[in-house]
């Protein structure tokens, strides 16, 4: 059993209710979609990036493609972490790889939720799942309704429970439609912990301030919901 890894390094979480953990991040290569918006280069390479010393910005490199026994031996001296992310790309890909991991630290998933049977196969190895919704802005006729209803599924699978929390995060750019979003939380917000509403990074592509003030307070009526953008971004931790 073998993935393509992009990189494996030691840092914190940026983004979601878990912003400021410590932990290692494990980014698979390949993606099943194409977002506008995406900041990841998401391309398989010949050698994974491995970030020995944290923050340091020195790498070594180890050949593509790793086994989940190389991943084990790579991330085991990092100290004092809360969890790790599994993050891409689109992790779920390489779902059969995920279930063979064998780590001290918990798994924390960062997925698109549009690939519900391979949800099925890692939904009893995850303590933590970062679900994207992806919106219709996105997408063009007929296969929006097929993706929104993956996307419902998948949350119905991982979602919140004594063992394992769920939280969706939405990306906001300035074509968002709130109706859009409403009508997602409405189907998903049984399964999950809260929304996160994450302003779009790229200043061109940023909501007004209003518009997430007032979506936000729509959406407190159903469910916990926070604004919070890519915090790692702000003081240059990638």
């Amino acid at each position: 059993m073998k993935a393509p890894i992009t990189e494996i390094f030691c840092s914190v979480q940026g983004e979601g209710p878990y912003v400021g953990n410590r932990q290692v991040f494990l980014r698979f290569a390949g993606c099943n979609l194409n977002c506008p918006y995406c900041d990841t280069n998401v391309k398989t390479s010949e050698a994974c990036k491995y970030e020995e010393t944290p923050g340091s910005d020195i790498f070594k490199y180890v050949q593509n493609l790793l086994t989940p026994e190389q991943v084990g031996d790579l991330v085991d001296p990092f100290m004092n972490i809360h969890s790790m992310s599994l993050t891409g790309g689109e992790p779920l890909l390489y779902a059969d790889f995920i279930t063979e991991l064998d780590v001290v630290f918990p798994l924390y998933l960062e997925s698109n939720m549009t690939l519900p049977d391979q949800a099925r196969k890692v939904k009893d190895h995850v303590a933590f799942v970062s679900g994207d919704v992806k919106l219709t802005e996105e997408f063009q006729g007929e296969e929006v309704q097929p993706h929104i209803e993956r996307t419902i599924e998948t949350f119905r699978i991982l979602r919140k429970n004594e063992n394992r929390d769920c939280f969706c995060k939405v990306v906001m750019t300035k074509n968002t439609s709130a109706t859009d979003v409403l009508d997602v939380a409405g189907s998903i917000s049984n399964y999950i912990s809260c929304i996160i509403l994450q302003p779009v990074t790229q200043y061109e592509l940023r909501p007004d301030v209003r518009t997430l003030l007032e979506l936000q307070n729509e959406l407190l009526g159903e469910i916990d919901t926070l604004i919070i953008p890519q915090t790692h971004r702000m003081w240059g931790c990638l």
